[in-house]
């Protein structure tokens, strides 16, 4: 791609601020809280990333995420679960026939530090043990640097190894610096072959936000006007609240439209979320909030 190409619109931050706090002013009827909290629920990625995971608790995760709320039936599974390479068959296998994807994060997660060789293998890793997806962190030092074509050159090189298997590329939006380097990073993953675009790590205190996300949203629909391709988004990092997840759909539905609304083009990178999900449901459905230790925390 041509430096030309990464001549991203400025960002009217204004307006930005403007929409969020439209948004978040809203209020929202129990009937499209429900659809809306079931819809959220749909879209999670359950996560664990710790150098103390293991067999057990990756087990464990992969139940949750078939057995949300026995209480419910009605209520969707989530739509993956993340793990480091190494965890993926543990995870294949946990979660056999129930639909719920494996992504694994790769490319020297979360630094992104490491050789474009090292980050190949590591990718392999990952897909040779079955995953689903793949969550690669692009090179923010070189991007910071200015060194453009080598971000989307490593990007575009992941997406041809991933073959089948869906990208999402991670800007780490919280060491950017700035909306307008947002706008520019995301123009540069997209342009070079993510099928998702994510915001954070999950790593570092600055994750997602409404306004990066809202930036993000507004680089796809541009794409989407421009060749009429979707790709999908998600916000990772710092979203615990049903609340803040409702305000976050209205987002999408506001800038996207409809047809994003769905875990096929619109995930939350966020496994505390869950729980809060099914404390707000229940209140929903019965009238009372449920302890939140009736919930498992994995």
């Amino acid at each position: 791609m041509q430096t030309s190409k990464y001549s991203s619109p400025p960002v009217d931050q204004v307006g930005i601020e403007d929409r969020i706090a439209r948004i978040t002013a809203r209020s929202i009827k129990s009937s499209m809280k429900v659809e809306g909290l079931k819809m959220a629920l749909s879209m999670i990625d359950l996560t664990t990333l710790e150098g103390a995971d293991t067999v057990g608790k990756v087990t464990q995760l992969c139940t949750k995420a078939q057995h949300l709320c026995d209480e419910f039936p009605e209520l969707p599974n989530v739509a993956a679960i993340c793990v480091y390479p190494s965890m993926v068959n543990v995870a294949k296998q946990a979660l056999g026939e129930s639909g719920v994807k494996v992504a694994a994060v790769a490319t020297a997660f979360p630094s992104g530090q490491s050789s474009l060789e090292v980050k190949l293998t590591d990718t392999k890793l990952a897909l040779d043990n079955g995953a689903d997806e793949i969550d690669m962190v692009i090179s923010r030092g070189k991007f910071l640097q200015g060194e453009c074509n080598f971000v989307a050159d490593e990007i575009a090189t992941i997406k041809e190894a991933c073959g089948k298997a869906r990208l999402k590329v991670i800007l780490e939006t919280g060491e950017l610096g700035s909306l307008d380097q947002v706008r520019k990073a995301s123009d540069i993953a997209i342009y070079n072959g993510a099928d998702f675009i994510k915001t954070s790590t999950g790593k570092i205190p600055k994750a997602a936000t409404l306004h990066v996300t809202c930036v993000m949203l507004e680089a796809i629909r541009d794409y989407y006007l421009t060749t009429g391709k979707m790709i999908a988004m998600k916000p990772a990092g710092g979203i615990s609240k049903s609340k803040l997840a409702l305000h976050y759909l209205m987002l999408v539905k506001e800038v996207l439209g409809d047809k994003w609304l769905t875990n096929e083009w619109f995930r939350f990178g966020a496994s505390s979320l869950a729980n809060d999900v099914l404390l707000q449901y229940r209140k929903a459905q019965v009238g009372g909030y449920q302890s939140p230790d009736y919930f498992s925390i994995d």
